[in-house]
């Protein structure tokens, strides 16, 4: 079984296991129909169906309630952007993720990487000052993902180490 079947695998499982929580779980229309729409979403996302992706994850947000799971979704959000390259709306949504979850650790390191990027891009340019104040904000946001979750983000952790 390679990676991607398993990735399949577990994602259709998760899938069927969520499916069946949303029949059973006591909870109300407007809490069932928030966790379908962000159901759809991870399986377009997954797909590499963006827009519809993010479609329905803003369906999700106009009516999940609970904050946490509001976070998750905004956090959903961020990745796509970053993925498509849109750095400035990924931070954005990465910010409403941690502004509710300030917990969330991949949304502080999601952060820190694009600054770590755009830093390195400043750099080439030579644009130094640039360079070295978005390197510092990057800088931040690591200290506070590992701060949060000391075993993850080796990239980060090296790059700390060397800075």
């Amino acid at each position: 079984m390679n990676l991607k079947t398993t990735n399949n695998f577990i994602d259709k499982t998760f899938t069927i296991m969520a499916e069946i929580l949303l029949k059973i779980f006591p909870a109300t229309f407007s809490e069932k129909k928030a966790f379908q729409y962000y159901l759809d979403g991870l399986s377009y996302q997954e797909n590499g169906e963006y827009i519809e992706a993010l479609k329905n994850y803003y369906q999700a947000l106009q009516i999940e309630e609970d904050l946490y799971d509001r976070s998750v979704i905004l956090y959903n959000i961020g990745l796509i952007y970053s993925k498509n390259g849109n750095y400035l709306k990924a931070l954005k949504y990465y910010y409403f993720c941690i502004f509710i979850n300030p917990n969330f650790s991949s949304a502080l390191n999601n952060i820190a990487v694009i600054y770590h990027y755009q830093g390195v891009k400043a750099f080439e340019k030579n644009s130094i000052i640039l360079a070295n104040s978005l390197f510092q904000k990057a800088k931040f946001y690591w200290i506070k993902a590992l701060k949060i979750d000391p075993n993850s983000y080796v990239e980060a952790w090296n790059w700390l180490k060397r800075n």
